[in-house]
């Protein structure tokens, strides 16, 4: 299982097609195991063949276990309702994330509403320290978990990642202190992200909503202030939906 497991992230992060001499050099297994093991995912439609090159990619059993994931994850599905009504009140697209391992995961994507080209991002994996939905989530964490993302490698997407820890520490006391998170061109020139954390019946910290945007547009007075007061409140009535206790939904005002 784990070997077959380090295949799908190999195709996944190597691609887009990798043949069975390179899976095994990458895995340090022989060729006959790779071989036996991409037989098997590909009877099961997790990868698949191509018969030109004779190489393997992912297959499309990944997109159906994909969207069983989305329909059954419970914060995504309560979210949906909040993340549209916060992306017409703000008039930016709207993202929920959780996180895994120290990438967040974005399981939600509601558009602006201006009704222009726009790209689905749902299923898009960021580095947590370059997000506002990523320093959301953090900010709230039990201490061990906080410290495990602290001490790992922090990703450099653009020139104004921060990957200080020290600076990294400093901001993640000011979003438990405000409530919410910002980024400032972290992921990528030009946008930037206000996101809080959602929390459920335990109280614990499942993930964050936040909204995303030209850098303009977001982050310039009053319109920053107004839309981390949007994306709080959605944040606790959306924590609220899921069951957490009010001392767990409840968000300082600025």
């Amino acid at each position: 299982m784990h070997r077959a497991v380090q295949i799908l992230r190999e195709l996944a992060s190597g691609g887009p097609r990798l043949g069975v001499t390179d899976l095994a050099d990458r895995l340090g297994v022989a060729k006959p195991t790779v071989h036996a093991l991409l037989r098997t995912l590909e009877t099961e439609g997790l990868v698949s063949q191509d018969k030109d090159s004779a190489k393997y990619q992912l297959g499309p059993g990944l997109v159906q276990l994909g969207n069983s994931y989305l329909d059954t994850h419970e914060l995504r599905t309560r979210s949906l309702t909040w993340a549209d009504a916060l992306a017409k009140r703000a008039g930016e697209a709207v993202w929920v994330g959780v996180l895994t391992g120290d990438h967040v995961l974005v399981v939600h994507h509601a558009f602006r509403p201006e009704g222009a080209v726009q790209i689905l991002e749902v299923g898009a994996s960021i580095p947590w320290n370059t997000c506002a939905l990523g320093k959301a989530i953090a900010a709230s964490l039990p201490a061990a978990e906080r410290e495990r993302l602290l001490t790992g490698e922090r990703a450099v997407l653009t020139g104004a990642s921060v990957t200080a820890r020290n600076e990294l520490e400093h901001q993640l006391t000011d979003v438990a202190g405000a409530g919410y998170a910002v980024e400032d061109q972290e992921s990528a020139i030009g946008d930037a992200g206000i996101a809080s954390p959602v929390f459920d019946r335990s109280g614990e910290v499942v993930g964050a909503i936040g909204i995303v945007g030209p850098v303009e547009r977001m982050l310039g007075e009053p319109a920053r202030q107004e839309l981390a007061v949007a994306v709080r409140e959605t944040a606790r009535n959306l924590s609220r939906d899921l069951g957490a206790p009010r001392r767990a939904a409840y968000t300082p005002g600025p």
